[in-house]
C-alpha cells in the first residue's frame, strides 16, 4: 500500500459516511439556512414571514448559482473587507480590485490601513499596495485577486474564481474594472 492509498483510507475510517461528500463551511452554513426556513414552514410558518427570516448574513448577496457576490461600486479610493464572502473590495485610481481576504503567506486575514494606503498582514507584516501588489515581507507573492465584472452600477465578484499572481499572472493582471 502507497502512501496515497494509505492517506485515502485514513480519511475513509475518520468519516463514518464513505459515499457522503464533504462540503464547504459556506455551503454547509447555506443548506442549513434552507433547512430551518423549510422547517419553519413546515411547523406552520407562512412562506412571507419565513422568507423574511435574518437569514442574509449566511448566504451574503449571493445570486441563485452561489457563484456571484454583488456591490455597489466604490465611490472613493479605499478598501472594504466582507467578512462573510472572506474577500476584499478595494477602489485604487479609477479602478476596482476584489481580493481575497487571506496573506498567501500563511492564510492570515489581511488588513487595511487607511492612513497608510495599504494592506498589511498582522502576522508577518507582509505589506501590500492598494491594488494588491506585493511590497515587502514574508510573503512571496501579491494579494490573490476574484474575477470581477462591472453590471451597471455594480461589481460582480465571481467567489469561485480566485487568482493567483505567480500561477495564474495574465489573468492576475486584468482582474479588475474601472470604476
Amino acid at each position: 500500500m502507497d502512501t496515497t492509498d494509505r492517506i485515502e483510507e485514513a480519511a475513509r475510517e475518520t468519516h463514518e459516511c464513505e459515499g457522503c461528500t464533504l462540503s464547504s463551511r459556506r455551503s454547509f452554513l447555506t443548506q442549513a439556512a434552507a433547512l430551518v426556513a423549510g422547517a419553519l414552514v413546515g411547523l406552520g410558518m407562512s412562506t412571507d414571514r419565513a422568507s423574511a427570516m435574518p437569514l442574509s448574513f449566511l448566504t451574503g448577496s449571493r445570486t441563485p448559482n452561489g457563484k456571484d457576490v454583488s456591490f455597489p461600486i466604490p465611490a472613493a479610493d479605499g478598501a472594504t473587507i466582507d467578512r462573510d464572502n472572506d474577500l476584499i473590495l478595494a477602489r485604487y485610481q479609477g479602478k476596482v480590485y476584489a481580493f481575497g481576504l487571506a496573506c498567501p503567506h500563511q492564510n492570515t486575514a489581511l488588513r487595511w490601513l487607511a492612513a497608510e494606503g495599504r494592506f498589511q498582514c498582522p502576522k508577518h507584516k507582509s505589506k501590500y499596495a492598494p491594488d494588491g501588489t506585493f511590497l515587502s515581507g514574508r510573503a512571496t507573492r501579491s494579494m490573490d485577486r476574484y474575477a470581477v465584472r462591472k453590471d451597471g452600477g455594480t461589481i460582480v465578484v465571481n467567489v469561485d474564481t480566485l487568482y493567483e499572481q505567480d500561477k495564474q499572472t495574465a489573468e492576475w493582471q486584468s482582474a479588475f474594472v474601472m470604476a
